[in-house]
Formats: structure tokens, sequence, C-alpha cells
């Protein structure tokens, strides 16, 4: 294949290494062959709470689930678990604070190992529901308040790398490109992954606009599939201050507890097909 000049590496010549600064704007060339993950939160339902969100495994690749902490319980958490499997979706745990109220989205200011327990705890269960669904847990990606902590705080980022590497070296950590919880999978000897959101406006310097400011969330189906397609194809987004900032993305993040959530990742999915972009879970790779 051949193309111009760039620092970037697609994903099958290894997307590990060789990316620009969060907030560099990398030159754009010819794209073919892209193959990208769709990832979404799924199983944030608890006793007689329920969000019908099953459909939305016939058109993501890989599925994050919600651990009983932040959400989901233990017939939540094997049901979804049971039906990813079905479809041949990647199953990861999606860990949170202890916050059923908040939907683990408020900062709870807990301590490393605190954090690092938490983790174990969650991981661990949903390692067991998997193993008893005959099944494998694929990944692990924090939810929520963590989330953003650890994107920017070293010693939870490196409470959250250990956890994982303590209950399953094999595991990946899914986190925001560009993040301390890349560099704490790098020092755990854990596998790191990139992913950008695609519903999420960008600051500046490569971070999520709080959800509690203005235009923080999108939710224009055909305008978040636009964004989503140039992130793949020329590995930019337009931040909320309209700078061009990096963004490496080898899994696309939409948020399932949305009221549009299916016909955002349906429409999304589609624009990123009908361009010859891949869709298959970053774990086939």
């Amino acid at each position: 294949m051949s193309r111009k000049k760039s620092c970037h590496k697609l994903r099958y010549e290894g997307l590990t290494r060789n990316f620009p600064k969060m907030n560099a704007v990398p030159e754009v060339y010819e794209w073919a062959g892209l193959t990208v993950d769709l990832n979404a939160d799924m199983g944030e339902g608890f006793g007689r709470y329920r969000l019908e969100d099953a459909a939305l495994l016939d058109v993501v690749t890989s599925a994050n689930i919600a651990c009983g902490f932040h959400a989901g319980d233990p017939v939540v958490m094997r049901q979804t678990v049971m039906q990813a499997a079905r479809r041949g979706v990647a199953v990861g745990a999606h860990p949170g604070y202890p916050d059923l109220v908040g939907f683990g989205r408020r900062e709870l200011a807990a301590s490393p190992e605190e954090i690092e327990a938490m983790v174990v705890y969650q991981v661990g269960a949903l390692h067991a529901v998997c193993a008893a669904a005959g099944t494998r847990l694929r990944y692990v990606k924090p939810h929520g308040a963590l989330y953003n902590r650890a994107v920017h705080d070293v010693a939870a980022a490196d409470a959250i790398a250990r956890a994982i590497r303590s209950v399953d070296a094999s595991l990946a950590l899914l986190a925001l490109a560009g993040s301390e919880m890349l560099a704490a999978a790098t020092r755990a000897d854990v596998r790191g992954v990139s992913e950008a959101f695609v519903d999420r406006a960008y600051r500046d310097d490569g971070a999520l606009v709080p959800r509690s400011a203005r235009g923080a969330v999108l939710t224009d189906s055909r305008e978040i599939a636009e964004r989503a397609l140039r992130m793949v194809q020329t590995g930019t987004v337009r931040s909320i201050d309209g700078r061009d900032i990096a963004v490496r993305a080898e899994s696309l993040c939409t948020h399932g507890d949305g009221a549009n959530a299916l016909a955002i990742v349906r429409t999304v999915r589609e624009r990123l097909e009908q361009s010859g972009v891949r869709i298959a879970p970053f774990t086939n790779t």
C-alpha cells in the first residue's frame, strides 16, 4: 500500500507505537484496509430496573459489561455475557465506583489500594461469569468517574493495571488515547488498547469535556457518524473549541444508556462500512 509519510501505523502494522502527542495534528494520507472495533457499555440495569440494550449486541463488536458496583447485578451480568457470546461479541469488564445512585459518575476519592481491590473484585466476578457461560473475558474498561480519574491520575491508573494483571495477565486495558492508563498498562506488562469517543466532545488537550458542560454529549446520529469516520480516516477530531487534535482509535466507543443509543451505533457502523472500514473486535488481533 502506498501512502504519504506519516507517524501513524495502521492496526495490522501493530498500531502501538509512533503516535504523536494528543494535541498534535497528524498528516492526512490515503488509507486502505482499515479495521476498527465498536464498543458500548452494556448490562447496566439491575433488580427491577432494566435497560433494553440487548439489540446493541447485533451492532457492536465489543461489550463493556457492568459488574455490579455502578450498575448491573448477577442476573443481568450473566444474561448479558451469554447474549454477547452467542453473537460473537467480545466481552469486557466495566468496573466502576460503588455508586448505584450516582451511576458511578461521582468521584469518591478512593485510595489506590481501594481502587485496586474494587477492580479485582469486579473483574474477578465477571471473569467467573464468563467461565460459567463457556466464554472468555477479554479486556477491562473502567467506568465513569473512575475512568476519568485514571486518565490523568498515575496512582489510580497503576492500581487499575495492577488489578487487571493480578486477575488475568492476558486481559487488555481499553482506555482513552494518550491517557495515564495506557502508560500504566505498559508498566504492568498489560496490553493497552486506545479508544476514542464518538459521542463525546473533546477539549484541546485531548481530554473529554466534562458531562456537566454544555455540548459535552453529542446526540445527532449523522453528525456522530461523520465524526467517527474522520477519526478513523484522518486520525483527528475537532475539539469543542474548533481545533483539530490527534486521536488514535483502535476502538470507537458509544454510550449504551442514551435514549437514541441504538440509532447512533447503527448509523456509525453503516457509515464506516459504506466507506470501506471493516468492523471487528480488537481482540482478534
